[in-house]
């Protein structure tokens, strides 16, 4: 007795496949060690070889890997899907055009062919691995887009009916491939065996009149790899604190006799206002076509003119002119801190300070205009966020007060910026320090690229590092400078990446995956940093990497990282 396997379609995924397969293909070659394959077909790869647990039951596969030549001789094809006992449809997870050849138009010919032979089991195979959704930047968003994803896959099977059967599993790289294909074969093999079954008894079924459905297997899941931990943004919270900590404060404002009101930070007013660009000459008038603008900034701010020449990094004082102004000053600050969004709260902040409905619209009045807000009839389109804003300071010179020497470059940068998101910057910025009052610092040990990367995260909130080593420089500067977010982001790169690659990108590279767990153990000694070497010991001893002296120093590691004189130096 036979089992006839039609498999349609690869795990092509372009970018990091270098040729067309299918898992089929890969069972039949490594579980059964077929021999006997027969390439002449115009149309189908065909495979025969049989179950070692039960040698009479032979396997007869055809591999069709090119849709495209399904059509070639249509009728020798379409006979032979018809004779199939299973059938296999194959697509990876980044292949959407080769997913949508099969929706639009092997879906609705299964289901024709089959209308009448619901018993034959049909398996919607997905492998591949999807980007990680920690990253924001626009070229990942974009390529998660083009993904297709487990509810379109599981909606396939669905579609086509006749108790499809949805499979996903991860890269057919050579570091998956043998959990991926012993996982298949449990579900594959269920199904022969049932198959043989129904053949034996079909004369006797037919005389009854019932149709056999095989029921999908419950299988258990595959083995997984430690989830990395995924921290939040704080950078709306970190902006806020620099307000309330008054680190780094480089503007004071004072009533008209002169007497400080409180202080704030020019890099965060300018990000959300025209007007506090104006009044600190950002921007010339010329350039500011709205006169309502330019109007309020001189009628209720200006900068007093110190007698003295001030040092660079002396704070300027800014007159507030209007008592009621000035009397809700700290509430209008913490409303601009917090992306200048909140205006029904402010609204109410003014109107519980002022104890007045009138002088509190007047005083809201005020902001609107000086922070341009566009009124109630001609809102058009979404603000900006707060990295948005701050975001456009990166390496600009406007408004910098330090300048960092990496290499043979100098990198502008603003103190309140680096203070609110980077505790350690904080502490060196108002510390008795050398770099305290010093406007060139001198930055050694990290390259120009790995600082702008890491400035980059400090005012945008977002980075995507473009390999691995990029991304464990990175990691490494954030421990430096103890800024966990970004480091777990580099962490999620690192995993995200090694996990995508094929053994002969990583044989082409010089990547050593025993010196990035013996980096990552170096510089993740806290509890809360010690995923990526976890998932990385994980990472070699599940795939089984394929090479003795990996795992020979693999195993010298691990008695590195126990042994006692290691202990003492972790404490």
């Amino acid at each position: 007795m036979s089992i006839q396997i039609v498999s349609l379609g690869n795990h092509y995924n372009g970018l990091y496949d270098t040729e067309k397969t299918s898992v089929v293909g890969l069972y039949l070659r490594y579980i059964l060690r077929s021999q006997d394959i027969n390439e002449s077909h115009p149309v189908f790869k065909v495979y025969q070889a049989s179950l070692r647990s039960e040698d009479r039951v032979g396997i007869v596969a055809y591999e069709c890997l090119d849709l495209d030549t399904f059509s070639c001789d249509l009728q020798s094809s379409l006979a032979t899907l018809a004779g199939a006992d299973i059938v296999v449809l194959n697509f990876g997870v980044e292949n959407r055009p080769l997913f949508l050849e099969i929706k639009n138009n092997f879906a609705p010919l299964l289901k024709q062919i089959f209308s009448h032979r619901q018993s034959v089991p049909i398996i919607v195979l997905a492998t591949g691995h999807r980007d990680s959704p920690s990253c924001t930047c626009p070229m990942c968003t974009s390529d998660r887009a083009m993904t297709v994803s487990s509810l379109e896959g599981l909606q396939l099977a669905k579609d086509i009916g006749l108790g499809a059967t949805y499979l996903e599993l991860l890269s057919f790289n050579s570091f998956y491939l043998k959990n991926n294909l012993y996982y298949f074969r449990e579900l594959l093999e269920y199904y022969i065996m049932q198959t043989m079954k129904n053949k034996s008894s079909e004369t006797r079924e037919k005389k009854k009149n019932k149709v056999i459905r095989i029921q999908p297997p419950k299988l258990e899941q595959p083995v997984t790899m430690p989830v990395l931990k995924d921290e939040p943004s704080r950078y709306n919270t970190d902006i806020r604190k620099l307000l309330d900590q008054c680190h780094c404060v480089d503007v004071h404002f004072c009533t008209a006799d002169l007497n400080p009101i409180c202080g704030a930070h020019r890099v965060v007013l300018c990000s959300v206002s025209y007007g506090f660009m104006l009044l600190f000459d950002l921007i010339p008038a010329k350039e500011i076509h709205e006169f309502n603008l330019q109007e309020t900034v001189r009628t209720y701010l200006s900068v007093y003119q110190e007698p003295t020449v001030s040092m660079n990094n002396t704070p300027v004082r800014v007159i507030v002119k209007d008592v009621h102004f000035h009397k809700c000053l700290p509430d209008i600050l913490h409303f601009i801190y917090s992306g200048a969004s909140q205006w029904q709260l402010l609204e109410h902040d003014l109107k519980e300070k002022l104890k007045d409905d009138e002088e509190a619209d007047y005083v809201s009045h005020i902001v609107q205009s000086l922070l341009n807000k566009p009124g109630t009839d001609s809102h058009s389109g979404t603000p900006l966020s707060l990295s948005e804003s701050i975001g456009f300071f990166f390496n600009n010179t406007s408004l910098a007060d330090v300048v960092f020497q990496v290499q043979d470059t100098k990198i502008p940068a603003h103190r309140s910026v680096l203070a609110a998101r980077c505790d350690v910057m904080a502490a060196m910025f108002s510390g008795s320090y050398m770099e305290t009052n010093c406007a060139l610092i001198p930055v050694h040990g990290i390259s120009k690229d790995t600082f702008l990367n890491f400035l980059e995260y400090i005012y945008t909130d977002t980075v995507c590092p473009a390999s691995i080593p990029e991304a464990m420089s990175l990691m490494i500067c954030s421990e430096m400078y103890q800024v966990s977010r970004l480091q777990h982001i580099c962490e999620g790169c690192i995993t995200t990446q090694l996990q995508s690659m094929t053994s002969r990108e990583l044989a082409s590279t010089s990547l050593n995956v025993v010196s990035l767990l013996q980096k990552a153990k170096i510089f993740s000694q806290k509890q809360e940093f010690q995923d990526l070497s976890a998932w990385q010991l994980d990472f070699v001893e599940i795939n089984k990497w394929p090479s003795n002296y990996y795992l020979n120093q693999l195993s010298k590691y691990r008695s590195y990282i126990h042994s006692p004189k290691h202990s003492c130096a972790v404490m």
